[in-house]
This record gives C-alpha cells, sequence and structure tokens, in this order.
C-alpha cells in the first residue's frame, strides 16, 4: 500500500519503496545466453514502464538551491587553488608528468567528494580550514581513479568531464604514471599537512577506502560481473555470474563508490574533532557512514540513470556505455521507475536520520537533494 502523498515543498516529490522487480527464474543456460536473456528482459521492462506509465517521467530537476550553490563554488574554489599548490610544490617533476596530472585534476568537475569534507567538518562543529588537506586527498583518489578506469584496459572511454580522457590526450603510458603520482600525492598531503593523530587517522581511513576491500576490490568485482558473457578482451580476467540480488547489486556500489564517499564525511569528521582529548564522536560516526552509504548508493541510481536517458553533451561523458559493456544497472534490474523509487526512499531514509544536527545537517540534505535529481 502506498503511502499518502507528503508535501513536495518540504523535501522534494517522495515515493515509499514498492516490491522490487525480479529477474525470471535461473535457467540451465550457458553464461552467454544468460547476459542475453537478462539484457532482453531489462530492454522489455523499459518498455512497458514507460508505455504503462507515461505519468512516471524522471522527477523534475531540483536546481541547486542559490544558497548551497554559493557554499560549493567558493568551496570548489579554495580547493581548486590549493591543488595548483599542492601539486606546483613537487620539483622536480618531469614537465610532460605534471602537465598529464594537472589536465585530469582540474578539469571542470563538481568537485562532490572535496565539499561532503567540508559539509562534515561543519556538521562536526570543526573550522571548515582544517578540512583543506582530506579535501584535496580525496579529490586525487578519485582523479587517480578516473584515469585508470579510462583506460582500455579497464572502461575504454575516450570522453571525461567533457574532455578527451587523459590516455587519448597523453597516452596510456602517461596517464598510468599520473594516476599512480596522484595517489602517492594524496597521502603525502595528509602527512604533511595534518598534526599526528588526525594525518595517521585520515590515512588508514583513506586507504582503506580506496583499497583493496574498498573501491579498488568493488572495481574487480564490477569488471568480472562485466565480463562475465566471456567477451572480455583479456581472457585471463577472472569473470563471475552476475548477482541475483538487490542485495548483491548494491554490495558492489558500496565498495567502487560509496566507500570513497564514506571517506569524505569521515576526513572531514576528523579533521573537526581528531585532535580532541575525547576523539571522534562514535554516534557521529555511525550517522555519516550511514548518510555515505546512501549517498553513494543514489549517486549510482541517478549515474546508471543517466547512461539511459541522458546525452553525452548533457553529462559530459558517454552515454549508453553501460548496456553495450554488458553492466548490470538499477534500470537494468529494476527498471526505470522503481529505481527512482529505490533512490527517493534512500533519501528519505537519510533525512531523518540527520533531522538531529539541525541546522549544522543542512548543507548536507541539500546536497543530497541535488544529486537525487541531477541530470549530469
Amino acid at each position: 500500500m502506498k503511502s499518502p502523498a507528503r508535501d513536495p515543498t518540504k523535501h522534494g516529490t517522495r515515493h515509499s519503496l514498492g516490491l522490487l522487480a525480479r529477474l525470471s527464474p535461473k535457467t540451465q543456460m550457458d553464461d552467454s545466453a544468460k547476459i542475453a536473456e537478462r539484457r532482453r528482459i531489462s530492454l522489455r521492462l523499459y518498455n512497458l514502464q514507460e508505455r504503462s506509465h507515461p505519468a512516471r517521467s524522471r522527477p523534475e530537476r531540483i536546481p541547486l538551491p542559490v544558497d548551497l550553490k554559493a557554499y560549493m563554488t567558493e568551496r570548489q574554489r579554495r580547493v581548486d587553488e590549493r591543488l595548483v599548490q599542492l601539486v606546483e610544490r613537487e620539483v622536480p617533476c618531469p614537465p610532460p608528468l605534471r602537465d598529464a596530472i594537472r589536465y585530469s585534476l582540474l578539469a571542470p568537475g563538481k568537485r562532490l567528494r572535496p565539499v561532503l569534507a567540508f559539509m562534515a567538518c561543519h556538521a562536526a562543529g570543526g573550522p571548515e580550514d582544517a578540512a583543506i588537506a582530506g579535501a584535496c586527498a580525496v579529490e586525487m583518489i578519485h582523479c587517480y581513479s578516473l584515469i585508470h578506469d579510462d583506460l582500455p584496459a579497464m572502461d575504454d572511454d575516450d570522453l571525461r568531464r567533457g574532455l578527451p580522457t587523459c590516455h587519448k590526450k597523453f597516452g596510456e603510458a602517461l596517464a598510468i604514471l599520473a594516476g599512480d603520482g596522484l595517489l602517492t600525492l594524496a597521502f603525502q598531503t595528509l602527512a604533511q599537512d595534518l598534526p599526528p593523530r588526525s594525518a595517521a587517522a585520515s590515512c588508514l581511513e583513506l586507504s582503506k577506502a580506496a583499497g583493496i576491500a574498498g573501491m579498488v576490490g568493488g572495481q574487480a568485482e564490477d569488471l568480472g560481473w562485466e565480463r562475465g558473457d566471456g567477451s572480455a578482451k583479456d581472457p585471463l580476467f577472472p569473470r563471475t555470474e552476475q548477482p541475483h540480488s538487490l542485495e548483491a547489486l548494491e554490495n558492489i556500489h558500496l565498495l567502487k563508490t560509496g566507500a570513497l564517499f564514506g571517506s569524505c564525511l569521515q576526513l572531514g569528521l576528523i579533521a573537526a574533532h581528531c585532535e580532541r582529548s575525547e576523539g571522534v564522536d562514535p554516534q557521529l560516526r555511525r550517522s555519516f557512514d550511514r548518510y555515505a552509504r546512501n549517498f553513494g548508493l543514489v549517486f549510482q541510481i541517478t549515474d546508471d540513470l543517466l547512461d539511459v536517458e541522458g546525452s553525452a553533451e548533457q553529462t559530459g561523458k558517454r552515454v549508453g556505455k553501460d548496456a553495450a559493456h554488458g553492466k548490470l544497472t538499477y534500470p537494468g534490474f529494476l527498471g526505470l521507475a522503481e529505481s527512482r523509487r529505490r533512490a527517493q526512499s534512500l533519501a528519505d531514509e537519510t533525512f531523518a536520520d540527520l533531522r538531529p544536527l539541525g541546522e549544522r545537517g543542512e548543507p548536507l540534505i541539500e546536497l543530497f537533494r541535488y544529486v537525487l535529481t541531477r541530470d549530469r
């Protein structure tokens, strides 16, 4: 039974989470036939839902509130200025390598991860200036991951943030080295620019989120599922069967995307609390973990929807590639309408969880609303 309609001016249009769409029962087919069958099911789900529910178009895109837009613009400026300083202070660095790093690191972007670090520090009652090192470090990790993900051996993309990808601009070898350089520079920044306790805690937090039990592990699982039909260019890469449950699908995104979002908030919390005698507030740590989990899942849901419904001009990257690569996505598993309902349900849960923070939590809520309705 659906929940009664709620005031759309308070938290945006909301829907209760309905029953999840089910895939057809598992049959005794080989791997290639299974993948092909899921793709046919996905296409039928798209068509049936859009024909049967014409009113269920994508939610109205909510423009970024003026105050949040100004907030984000200012933090983006501060991060960009500091990123330039951090790259330039490293001498000697071969000019071609520095150029490749600057090209990718300073490309136009939303800077969501650094902004999350600032917001978490503010919500925890700390001075935002304390979060700048963590904000820059997590953006370096994010940028390195994009450079490597775009390589031909991985996702094989040629467009990122509206520009040619790093390997298309500088070649594969220099792109790999640029990613390596950013990965190590992130931890150097934390170690050099933070007090000892905060530096140690931040390095541990970021290494766990970006490592084999976090972002890198999630990427490995994603590639294994993507190549489960035997069509991989690399025949040595281990292939695994795609998941049959929402829980399995979300687990990969909690690793691949959500773990790094989680580190953003934890780095902000560490900057605010770690040097105190009582240390980090455990209750706030748990609250930020739940926010990051839901934020990461909603970010992935909207990313999957944009890959189906968006355009390269709108998103700044190639669209339609997930279906072409055989990736299992939220629209492919749940359908378009149910994917949107899942995102809204996660948003409702998050807004209720942050309410006890009062005004200090409002920036985090507003950013979540924006991600829920983003179109790029």
